[in-house]
């Protein structure tokens, strides 16, 4: 009988340690596929955050390395710069990217550095115990808000795809969800564009995931998937927000 489905190459068949119901090890199965599917996984090198994902050098079947928190793109730019012909992508959470690392995405995307990066949004730090986040909604009830995020105290939420798109040197950023399997399809789908991206030598791509987070939200795997549904995706719409290769591609 002819095998449909299977294990991807790039990913190792080791148990992770992820959260029961926790989004990361689908988003590491969408990689991994995109990656086979592009036979790049022998030029492909990752950077590992501090969080949730830090064990990722253990999950991933090809080269991945480790950065200090918050700082991959600062790792994958030396990567990339000394080794031009690898793949090179950081897969970063929502406390990495959007806070301590808030000034190594920025200036890595206005330089238009050629890499890609996975940004895994879950509204909280996963991995510390669940505090608020710079992603965290208003209202949403984190263990450092446990009355809700107010703006006018704690600031408002960084939508971090919009921000990112605004700079010169990125030319593709889109939002996703893993929260249902049509989500996940598209998903898939942004993070091979933005990998094609880097193929084409363009610059830096981005691809914000919305992912369920039930251990720190203290909800059911089930209600998780329907509170990215019903309350973060009014607040960070899916969607293609830049696109400046097809867009090039269109006019020629």
């Amino acid at each position: 009988m002819k095998a449909i489905f299977s294990r991807p190459l790039s990913l190792n068949e080791t148990s992770h340690l992820y959260c029961p119901g926790c989004g990361h090890g689908i988003i590491h199965r969408l990689v991994a596929e995109v990656i086979d599917e592009l036979a790049l996984r022998e030029k492909t090198i990752g950077i590992a955050p501090v969080g949730c994902a830090v064990f990722a050098y253990d999950y991933f079947n090809f080269d991945v390395t480790e950065a200090p928190h918050g700082r991959p793109p600062a790792v994958a730019t030396g990567i990339k710069r000394v080794l031009p012909d690898r793949v090179v992508f950081t897969y970063q959470g929502d406390g990495d990217l959007a806070a301590i690392g808030t000034s190594e995405i920025i200036h890595a995307a206005a330089r238009g550095e050629n890499i890609t990066v996975i940004f895994v949004n879950n509204a909280n730090y996963g991995m510390t115990g669940g505090q608020m986040a710079p992603t965290t909604l208003p209202g949403q009830r984190t263990t450092t808000t446990p009355v809700g995020r107010t703006p006018a105290l704690h600031g408002n939420p960084i939508k971090v795809a919009e921000l990112i798109s605004n700079l010169d040197g990125v030319k593709y950023v889109e939002r996703v969800a893993v929260n249902s399997p049509k989500n996940i399809t598209r998903a898939k789908r942004a993070i091979k564009t933005a990998f094609e991206t880097q193929l084409s030598g363009e610059g830096l791509s981005l691809v914000e995931i919305l992912s369920q987070c039930p251990v720190d939200w203290k909800m059911t795997p089930a209600d998780s998937v329907r509170w990215v549904e019903s309350e973060m995706m009014k607040y960070y719409p899916l969607g293609v927000i830049k696109n400046l290769t097809a867009q090039r591609r269109e006019k020629k």
